[in-house]
């Protein structure tokens, strides 16, 4: 089944869309339009009766919708109709409080508190988390803001590939079709979560022909026949919209 993401001019370049319950990966840098992709895919769910849920890790909910209330997908009117839903899983204490506790001989090592309450949430606990909205919810479209603000037990970056494996293993079995937005900004500079989510799509941001260009590119998308061609992508009151190929 193919799940249709409400981008004009991208379900084509994907054979009707996304495959269902897969996990896929959006990369980008600042800018590129990432944060509006994701919001128009699960405002085109939730107009169809697909509840979606946006998980913010490093950006407050309130701002994300402020500013995608500027394009006409009835973000506002989704959510008061419980559509589509907004949580906040980033850091939760006020900025310098470690910074005092530390100056009292109290190191973060020593906190018995969730990491949520003090810090990046880590992998299981954000897992948890949304499996609870989830379940609650009936949530279908998934979006998690951003796999880089997740905070990792290890240093080891063995150990930390496996914990991001295990945990986008675990997002499978959800039930959800799923983006991960990550602020990755080098196409080739693999990591685990390209080789380890179903489909990779890239937005790019950068001067071409002495103009300021953005675009995007389908990296990898399993069972889908599809081309890795570069295309132009512009905003609309409706989004992003995908148009003619670079040459």
């Amino acid at each position: 089944m193919r799940i249709k993401t409400g981008i004009d001019g991208l379900d084509e370049l994907l054979q009707g869309g996304l495959l269902s319950e897969r996990v896929y990966l959006l990369s980008g840098p600042p800018g590129s339009g990432k944060t509006t992709f994701c919001v128009q895919y699960l405002a085109q769910g939730a107009a169809i009766g697909e509840v979606g849920l946006y998980i913010s890790l490093v950006e407050s909910p309130q701002n994300i919708i402020d500013d995608m209330s500027n394009y006409t997908l009835n973000v506002v009117t989704l959510i008061k109709m419980q559509k589509l839903l907004f949580a906040d899983l980033g850091p939760r204490m006020d900025y310098g409080f470690i910074d005092e506790l530390n100056e009292h001989g109290i190191h973060d090592n020593e906190m018995i508190n969730s990491p949520a309450d003090h810090g990046a949430p880590s992998p299981a606990l954000v897992y948890k988390e949304i499996a609870s909205y989830v379940a609650e919810y009936g949530v279908k479209r998934l979006v998690i803001d951003s796999v880089s603000a997740i905070r990792f037990t290890s240093k080891d970056l063995s150990l930390q590939e496996k914990e991001m494996s295990r945990f986008i293993r675990n997002l499978k079995k959800l039930g959800c079709t799923t983006i991960l937005i990550s602020e990755m900004t080098d196409p080739s500079a693999y990591s685990i979560e390209q080789f380890a989510s179903h489909g990779v799509i890239f937005l790019h941001n950068f001067l071409y022909d002495k103009t300021m260009m953005r675009a995007i590119q389908i990296i990898k998308m399993r069972g889908t026949n599809h081309d890795c061609n570069l295309r132009s992508v512009g905003f609309t009151e409706k989004g992003l919209t995908v148009r003619e190929m670079l040459k």
